[in-house]
């Protein structure tokens, strides 16, 4: 776990929904999530060997079998200069039916592939009288830190990070999927976050987890105030501004337990867009901008029993006259999912460590103190919360 504050602990509080217990994406009842983060050698790069900034992050979506008891889900596009692996199917049929896997971008067929083998280990069924799954593989390019001519991330890797999935506190910053990742110029990675809708509105989570790699420092902004502008003096040298980094990408996983159908997630993931959008991203051309979503509220059988299968889904509208919320639950949803998504992009950098890699390529730790004396310059008082 980083020793570095999280938003809220520097009293940086998006949006007005309450956070979960964890403020994180396991605060989804059953969700689990592990790392492993691989970190080797020092000096300039020699290609195929290190050094080493890598790794690979798993979400589960509940702790029972994923395949048999697939759940509800869709893959959404903001910039698609990237790779989700088996999104088409996952776009067709609404369900996913692995862990959610993020990587680096040369390490995705390794780890899809090792995600089969995990998953053929524990089912004998699986090829041979049924279908095999369908991995859902997500990537980013840590290639400014990192070797990935040596594709470093092996099965034994997505396995521990798999089979060490829990709840609980998500570790954030450079670890597992995001060790190598950059966000506006500064180290960027793994981030989390959580909102509670009101109980009136169906007491429902929504968790984000984000794969932090995008953006230009001039460009970020946190709570509203333009810190990426004032932070005049933290700009990388010349030599070591990459020629892609217009570009880069994110990858946002959100989770619910709301009774959300494919196209009602899908809908999430759009206000996840405008969460990625507060934070300063601008989905530039080549940026590979995915946001990956599921519901935990309706597990989906692989052989159902019946033709018919009945499900509870999320409202969309109010009859005009009933005593009801105000406002439809699903608005508070949408609310919900684009608070913690811009949180969650703001702690994977408040957490993470200034990490030097290849060619001595350097990604420095936001500037905590600086970024406090920003927010105040701007007005915001800055009490410190528990999370």
């Amino acid at each position: 776990m980083s020793h570095r504050p999280r938003a809220r602990e520097l009293g940086i509080a998006i949006g007005t929904l309450p956070t979960g217990r964890y403020n994180a994406i396991t605060d989804v009842e059953g969700v689990l999530v592990g790392h492993v983060t691989l970190i080797e050698g020092d000096g300039p790069l020699a290609p195929g060997v290190g050094p080493i900034r890598t790794g690979v992050t798993a979400i589960l979506p509940h702790p029972g079998d994923v395949f048999r008891e697939k759940v509800v889900a869709c893959v959404h596009r903001i910039n698609g200069f990237g790779e989700v692996t088996n999104s088409e199917q996952v776009k067709e049929m609404g369900v996913i039916e692995t862990p959610i896997l993020l990587t680096g971008t040369q390490n995705v067929p390794r780890v899809a592939d090792a995600v089969l083998d995990w998953a053929f280990a524990r089912d004998a069924e699986m090829g041979v009288t049924t279908w095999g799954p369908g991995p859902v593989v997500a990537e980013c390019s840590d290639q400014y830190l990192s070797d990935v001519r040596g594709r470093h991330v092996r099965a034994e890797h997505v396995i521990q990070a798999i089979e060490s999935a829990s709840g609980g506190p998500v570790a954030e910053g450079g670890v597992g999927g995001g060790t190598g990742m950059s966000c506006c110029e500064f180290k960027g990675g793994i981030g989390t976050s959580s909102r509670l809708i009101p109980q009136e509105a169906g007491g429902f989570t929504v968790g984000a987890l984000v794969m932090s790699n995008f953006g230009r420092r001039e460009h970020l902004i946190i709570d509203g105030v333009p810190v990426g502008r004032e932070l005049k003096d933290w700009s990388p040298p010349p030599s070591q501004i990459h020629p892609d980094r217009l570009g880069s990408s994110i990858i946002i996983v959100l989770a619910t337990d709301a009774p959300c159908d494919p196209r009602q997630l899908e809908r999430l993931c759009v206000r996840a867009g405008a969460g990625l959008a507060r934070a300063g991203g601008l989905y530039s051309t080549s940026s590979g901008d995915f946001a990956i979503a599921f519901s935990t509220a309706n597990r989906v059988p692989h052989l159902p029993e019946a033709s018919v299968l009945h499900y509870r889904q999320m409202a969309e509208a109010l009859q005009l006259g009933q005593d009801w919320p105000a406002t439809p639950a699903i608005n508070h949803l949408f609310q919900a999912a684009m608070e913690a998504t811009e949180e969650a992009i703001l702690n994977s950098m408040f957490a993470a460590e200034t990490m030097v890699g290849r060619d001595g390529h350097t990604r420095h730790a936001i500037p905590i103190e600086e970024v406090q004396q920003i927010m105040r310059k701007y007005g915001h008082a800055l009490e410190a919360q528990r999370q």
